[in-house]
């Protein structure tokens, strides 16, 4: 833990910016019956004591501009962010698919007065049954595509939508170890593309969140704050679990009961000078309804004596 931390005083880590998302309410897919409805979801994000929120998967919140500002004014909410998968390493056969779902996503991003768009790389392997969609490794030919996307991506949507892609390694994704991500980074052109330092995937991929923000911390421009259960990660790892099936075991859990430890995670992006994001995304789809309200409750508590 930190110098501050070990001397029992609160740091004021007044760069950062709390807010949570969808997904720590279960929240996976724009419909499905398991799923916290929309309405529910802003009403409780709010009473969590959140003010900023993400979009969740397109769909999910409304379309509608004008009735979705409504709807986050009445509740004093703000977004920071929307969502976007994309297969780039696909090439170019892909891209005006891509751009057409890409453009529906940063047009209401934008037009919510946020800045960022999370962009998380395709699965390799279905998320629930674990069946194999892609290589799991990336070609040096796919990788070139990979990389020559994104920066195309990011270029597009900050000059037509005034966003910034912030690129999202993932379990499950050909962006997911240490080694994906720094030899990503090294490739890729800063001035188009930054990174979403998301904390549980990244752990629950081998990496060390606080090494990847000093030693890269320029190209980090949003957080996702995450913390997965190591005995259970032990388990998935020795087991080969798809992820949707480990998040439904419980692997990403409440914070501060597993890791990493987030105090030295802020006090690392607090010391990078700018101001961040960090969206509280705790992955629990299939959830019970009552269950989410009372942890992001707790979380933010816990953030807040941190020093968030």
């Amino acid at each position: 833990m930190d110098d501050v931390r070990k001397a029992g005083q609160r740091m004021d880590l007044d760069r950062i910016r709390i807010g949570s998302a969808p997904d720590s309410w279960g929240v996976w897919f724009p419909e499905d019956p398991q799923q916290t409805p929309w309405q529910r979801f802003l009403d409780e994000v709010s009473e969590a004591g959140y003010q900023w929120i993400e979009l969740g998967p397109y769909g999910y919140l409304p379309t509608d501009p004008a009735l979705l500002g409504d709807e986050l004014t009445r509740r004093r909410l703000t977004v920071s962010a929307g969502t976007v998968f994309t297969a780039l390493h696909r090439g170019p056969a892909v891209w005006d698919a891509t751009w057409e779902h890409v453009s529906r996503v940063a047009a209401l991003t934008s037009a919510m007065g946020a800045a960022h768009l999370v962009v998380i790389p395709e699965f390799w392997r279905d998320s629930v049954t674990g069946e194999q969609t892609d290589p799991e490794h990336l070609s040096p030919t796919q990788f070139r595509e990979l990389t020559a996307g994104m920066e195309r991506l990011g270029r597009e949507v900050r000059e037509r939508y005034g966003l910034t892609i912030v690129v999202h390694p993932h379990a499950d994704t050909h962006l997911a170890t240490e080694r994906d991500v720094t030899r990503f980074l090294d490739a890729t052109d800063p001035d188009a593309v930054s990174l979403c330092l998301d904390t549980g995937h990244y752990a629950y991929c081998g990496g060390d969140s606080v090494r990847l923000i000093k030693t890269y911390g320029e190209r980090i421009g949003y957080l996702h704050l995450k913390q997965v259960d190591p005995a259970i990660l032990a388990d998935v790892r020795a087991q080969g679990t798809p992820f949707g099936p480990a998040v439904a075991s419980g692997v990403m859990c409440e914070p501060p009961h597993g890791l990493p430890d987030l105090p030295p995670v802020l006090a690392a992006a607090q010391g990078l000078g700018v101001d961040l994001f960090a969206i509280v995304e705790q992955d629990m789809y299939p959830c019970p309804p009552d269950a989410p309200l009372p942890i992001a409750t707790r979380t933010r508590r816990y953030l807040r004596s941190c020093g968030a």
